[in-house]
C-alpha cells in the first residue's frame, strides 16, 4: 500500500470485490459439482447465489472478531471515525454480495 490515506480505500474496495468474487466463484463452481452430480446446474447456481451471501460478507469483512473489536474500540473508547469505517466496509461487503447475486441471476437467465 502506499500509505495511510489509501488504507481505508483499499479496505473498501476489497470487501466490495471479495464479496463479490465469492459469490460468483462459489456458485460456479458448486454449479460444475451439480453438473457431476447430475442435478440441474442452472438452478443449483441460482440458489447458490443466494445461500451464499452472508458467507460473502463474512470473508469480505475479514471474520467477525476483527469487526467487533473495530465496533468496540469505535463505541467504547469513543472513536466515531473507526466505527464509520466498519460500516463503510460492511456496507461494502453486503454491495458485492449483492451484486455478485445480480451478476450470477442475470447471466444465467431466470
Amino acid at each position: 500500500m502506499r500509505g495511510d490515506a489509501s488504507a481505508p480505500l483499499y479496505q473498501v474496495t476489497s470487501a466490495l470485490f471479495l464479496s463479490m468474487g465469492v459469490v460468483i466463484g462459489g456458485s460456479l463452481f458448486g454449479g460444475l459439482s451439480a453438473l457431476v452430480t447430475g442435478r440441474p446446474p442452472i438452478a443449483t447456481i441460482q440458489e447458490l447465489a443466494r445461500t451464499i451471501k452472508l458467507w460473502a460478507i463474512v470473508v469480505a469483512i475479514g471474520g467477525s472478531f476483527p469487526t467487533i473489536q473495530a465496533i468496540e474500540t469505535g463505541l467504547l473508547a469513543g472513536q466515531p471515525g473507526v466505527l464509520a469505517r466498519q460500516a463503510v466496509v460492511i456496507l461494502a461487503g453486503l454491495t458485492g454480495a449483492q451484486l455478485g447475486q445480480w451478476l450470477v441471476v442475470t447471466l444465467t437467465g431466470r
